[in-house]
């Protein structure tokens, strides 16, 4: 379904753009249908429109909160996802490897090794790109 036809909060959609990458947000709403157009509609207008758009928390302290609770769930797609977008945020490596660490204490190791492993593609992924390869994933 072409994203035109989807009802999109203009704020949230360009947040999730800056923070997810045009690439994945093109591909997730490219691939909408009649079944998932509401799932794509909600995240865009009510997690990326009405909650990341909130005052109260910068960009990097709404990251690194996304990160931390994404390992506790034990999603590693979408911990992907906003590991490379707490980068574009401006988080620094360094943070983001405190947040996993601190996820172990409240998480558990396994989730925090876990979470390493998918932070650390993440981040070879960013430096081969920075300079100037691709990336694989």
């Amino acid at each position: 379904m072409p994203a035109q036809d989807l009802c999109l909060d203009e704020d949230g959609l360009r947040l999730r753009r800056a923070v997810i990458g045009d690439d994945w947000v093109d591909s997730s709403l490219d691939a909408a249908d009649e079944f998932t157009r509401p799932l794509q509609e909600i995240a865009t207008n009510n997690v990326w429109g009405n909650i990341w758009t909130r005052p109260g928390l910068s960009l990097t302290s709404r990251s690194l909160v996304t990160v931390a609770i994404l390992v506790a769930l034990n999603r590693p797609a979408e911990l992907a996802l906003h590991v490379a977008g707490a980068l574009r945020n401006g988080c620094s490596r360094d943070e983001i490897r405190e947040v996993l660490i601190h996820c172990s204490a409240y998480c558990g190791m396994p989730a925090a090794v876990d979470a390493f492993a998918v932070a650390r593609k993440v981040l070879a992924d960013a430096d081969a790109v920075a300079a100037g390869g691709r990336s694989d994933g």
